[in-house]
């Protein structure tokens, strides 16, 4: 792509706006708008997963319940891991802003569906039905931070993508508690939210216009395809393994402390809360470091590496909270890193379809870690055996990283050049 944007490029999306203000009360509400609509796939992730205990005693005549009730939580994600590619084709031919709205509204009609349904089958394919519209929403989001900001200002953005994300499933994980004791069905309700959220964003969001910055490659419209997948699958790949790293604290934390003795389930809260404070912090120091983030990768793979070995070596239950936040730290500035490292090549027309695939592998190494977790603790023995596995692993590649970035000359410890929509 030369300095001038294809004709084609006026099509993709809806009618695009002049560039707007990045400051003042519609930027604040633009921005507020992108960050809630991030939100809502975690809080399908995480809203009713209180309630499934209740879940299970009103199924427990239904056959193979045991293992469907629980499929519940999970298959949003499933769905959306496999559909965001898909999605992001979508995001790309129809337009953000208005793919953005649909799902939205979607978003509401089939996260409220078990209100009124009594089958679980029914439930679990409404379920799935979230995931596909979670899918749409997560990558318009993504792509719009892209298509509004650049430089600084899209690594600011989606470092605070992170931190909300991982702010958000600690007062959805509470939110479904509460509701939850009033009945398993009521936190459904909350979905609702969305009604609220997308007639907002039909107002308060402008259409996207294409245009080129210094950080996106120029790349020929007649080779942009081809170029796109070969581009993409060296940062997907880190982003699959970058998942496992990222969900592995979150998820097994509460079986460590369990081995270790420690069944108060009141600490277990705290130290998972601590841990997922030490990831939000982890995103604000990535969002001030103001540099290019590919470079970053090697030195954050180690960080999280070295965690995960205090985790593995740890005797008692405060070593192990002391290499959970080591580890959060490196995952909280390794999400927005690899984002951003994707994010950075792909021209606006291409930017649906290659955060759509980002976003496939993200959730993808979502779903796998604790199937990987539990073969690795099959193997080793001990599940604080399989966490320094993946340690060594996570250790292997920052090495691999660093050594390639030598030879390759690669390394870029200017500043990223301030630019805005």
């Amino acid at each position: 792509m030369s300095g001038s944007v294809p004709p084609s490029v006026t099509a993709v999306d809806d009618v695009a706006s002049p560039p707007v203000a990045v400051s003042g009360p519609a930027h604040l509400l633009r921005v507020t708008l992108l960050m809630a609509g991030s939100c809502l796939p975690i809080l399908g992730a995480v809203l009713i997963a209180p309630v499934l205990p209740k879940m299970q005693d009103h199924f427990e005549s239904t056959p193979g319940a045991k293992a469907l009730v629980p499929l519940a939580l999970t298959v949003p994600a499933l769905s959306l891991a496999l559909l965001a590619p898909f999605a992001g084709v979508i995001v790309d031919r129809l337009g953000r802003k208005r793919l953005l709205i649909v799902a939205t509204l979607l978003y509401a009609v089939f996260g409220t569906a078990p209100l009124y349904l009594d089958s679980l089958g029914a439930i679990i394919a409404g379920r799935a039905l979230v995931g596909v519209t979670e899918a749409a929403i997560m990558t318009c989001c993504t792509t719009l931070i892209g298509d509004y900001y650049s430089g600084h200002r899209r690594v600011k953005y989606l470092a605070l993508q992170t931190m909300c994300a991982s702010a958000s499933a600690t007062v959805f994980f509470v939110i479904g508690g509460a509701a939850g004791s009033a009945g398993w069905r009521v936190p459904f309700w909350v979905y609702a939210v969305s009604l609220v959220l997308a007639p907002l964003m039909a107002t308060a969001l402008p259409n996207p216009a294409a245009r080129v910055t210094a950080d996106e490659a120029p790349v020929g419209a007649e080779t942009r395809r081809p170029v796109l997948w070969r581009r993409m699958a060296g940062i997907c790949a880190l982003t699959f393994f970058g998942a496992m790293v990222f969900y592995t604290v979150p998820v097994e934390m509460s079986y460590l402390l369990d081995d270790l003795g420690v069944e108060n389930s009141g600490v277990i809260g705290l130290a998972t809360a601590v841990s997922s404070a030490a990831t939000v912090g982890g995103a604000v120091t990535f969002a001030r470091l103001k540099r290019s983030p590919a470079p970053m990768l090697p030195a954050v793979f180690a960080l999280c590496a070295a965690g995960f070995a205090v985790m593995f070596l740890a005797g008692n239950a405060p070593l192990v909270v002391v290499g959970a936040v080591i580890n959060c730290v490196g995952t909280g500035i390794l999400l927005p890193a690899l984002l951003t490292s994707a994010m950075a090549g792909l021209a606006f027309e291409d930017r649906g379809r290659g955060t759509g695939l980002w976003m496939a592998a993200f959730f993808g190494g979502e779903f796998v870690c604790p199937l990987v977790l539990l073969a690795l603790e099959s193997a080793v023995g001990s599940l604080a055996g399989a966490v320094g596995v993946l340690g060594l692993a996570a250790a292997l590649l920052a090495a691999g990283l660093f050594t390639a970035r030598r030879r390759a000359g690669a390394v870029d410890p200017r500043p990223l050049p301030e630019q805005t929509a």
